[in-house]
């Protein structure tokens, strides 16, 4: 159901869009920089600092203060420079400035036909970009913002990408997306969120609400389950790795939908573990 648009949602878009202009208008390493430098200033003044502070001293028990206060510090630079770089995805990927490593590509199936489940890591907001530069036709389900104007601006941002649709999170979208996979094409999907009603997975030692529909989908239609990682590297670089997470097909498909989805976030969580600071500790990932 479409949001009623309101005078304070054309208020909040015109400021969205004049953030939006300032950071596009901006080279790209520059607005990345600046995104990066404003959110590590900021953000740590939001009650999601301590948020983080505590899941990551959930997940690292013998970390100091210090250093996870650090590694907070370099998620908010990472995700400041995710904000700045989501007006510049074009440029990134028609510059060169993605690097898929050989025995990635060869992970992927001939035919492009695969669920890339990646985490909120590096600059996630590629994820789409590397499928098209791969030959693979994407499409995504994606979460609705709460304003109608600026969700469908940011979806204009993200949709030269998603080749195969981009469908909101509602009642149809589940079926349209296993239909893409089945015409051949690749569903991309973000696998590290909390999910309510989802299954309760091992995560950094403890129990977390996961979505299962990746290991659903690839089971459902034979498609492999592939794990993406993408690391940033200095410069606005990136670096995209896939790893292929094993779906069994025995008699009991919930139990392999469930083998699916721990395998496929504890290869997240290692990927993670290799660089913390790449990670969005401040979500609300296990209650």
């Amino acid at each position: 159901m479409q949001t009623r648009t309101t005078f304070q949602h054309w208020l909040e878009y015109a400021g969205f869009r004049l953030v939006a202009g300032l950071f596009s208008v901006l080279p790209l390493e520059l607005s990345s920089r600046f995104g990066g430098w404003l959110w590590r200033r900021i953000a740590p003044l939001d009650r999601r600092h301590k948020r983080a502070l505590e899941n990551l001293g959930q997940a690292y028990p013998d970390m100091t203060l210090a250093q996870r206060e650090a590694i907070a510090r370099d998620m908010w630079d990472n995700l400041g420079r995710v904000f700045a770089e989501s007006f510049h995805l074009i440029e990134i990927v028609e510059s060169g400035r993605v690097h898929i490593d050989e025995d990635s590509i060869c992970a992927m199936p001939a035919d492009r036909r695969f669920v890339a489940a990646a985490p909120h890591q590096g600059n996630w907001e590629l994820g789409a970009a590397v499928l098209r530069i791969t030959g693979g036709s994407a499409g995504g389900i994606y979460q609705r913002l709460k304003n109608p104007l600026v969700d469908e601006y940011v979806r204009s941002l993200r949709a030269p990408f998603y080749a195969g649709g981009l469908w909101p999170k509602q009642g149809s979208a589940g079926r349209r997306a296993l239909k893409h996979l089945r015409d051949g094409g690749v569903l991309a999907t973000m696998a590290d969120l909390r999910v309510s009603d989802g299954l309760n997975v091992p995560f950094f030692g403890r129990p977390a609400p996961s979505s299962s529909f990746p290991a659903l989908a690839a089971r459902a239609t034979g498609a492999p389950l592939l794990a993406v990682e993408i690391v940033r590297l200095p410069g606005v670089r990136f670096q995209v790795s896939l790893r292929q997470i094993p779906v069994p097909e025995t008699a009991d498909r919930a139990a392999d939908i469930e083998a699916a989805t721990i395998a496929l976030h504890r290869e997240i969580e290692a990927s993670i573990r290799r660089r913390p600071e790449q990670w969005m500790w401040a979500s609300r990932r296990w209650g």
